[in-house]
C-alpha cells in the first residue's frame, strides 16, 4: 500500500482519536450507571428486609449512597477530561505535533480510584453483610 499522506493529515489518525474519545465517554457512562446501581443498593436491601419482616441495621444506609455518588461524580469527571484531552489532541495533530505518551497519569488515577472503591466495597460486604 502506497502512503503519500503525512501522519498529521492521515484521516486514520483522526478516526483513531475519535474512537479513543468515544471509549472514554463509554467508560464515563459506565461509571455513572454503576454509581446509580451502587447508590440504590442500600435501598434495595432495605426493601428486601422489609418484605421478609426483618429489621435493617442503620449502617447499611450510609455506605452505598456516598460510594454511588462518588462513582457518578467520577463518571462526570472522566467525560469532561476526555473531552478536554480529545480537543487538545486534535489541535496538536493539526499543528503536526504527535506525542507518543499522552497522559498516563489520568489512566493510573482512574485505575487507582477503581481499586480503592472495589476494596471498600469488598471490605463492606465481608464485614457488614
Amino acid at each position: 500500500m502506497n502512503e503519500t499522506q503525512s501522519s498529521s493529515t492521515d484521516p486514520r489518525i483522526y478516526m483513531a482519536a475519535e474512537r479513543t474519545f468515544l471509549a472514554w465517554i463509554r467508560t464515563g457512562i459506565a461509571f455513572m450507571g454503576f454509581g446509580f446501581v451502587v447508590a440504590r443498593f442500600g435501598l434495595f436491601l432495605r426493601e428486601i428486609a422489609q418484605s421478609n419482616n426483618m429489621t435493617v441495621a442503620q449502617h447499611g444506609n450510609g455506605f452505598s449512597l456516598p460510594v454511588g455518588v462518588a462513582l457518578i461524580v467520577a463518571g462526570i469527571i472522566v467525560n469532561l477530561i476526555a473531552a478536554i484531552r480529545h480537543h487538545r489532541y486534535i489541535k496538536a495533530l493539526d499543528r503536526g505535533q504527535f506525542r507518543q505518551a499522552y497522559g498516563l497519569i489520568f489512566i493510573f488515577l482512574i485505575a487507582g480510584f477503581l481499586a480503592i472503591i472495589g476494596l471498600a466495597v469488598a471490605v463492606y460486604l465481608a464485614v457488614f453483610i
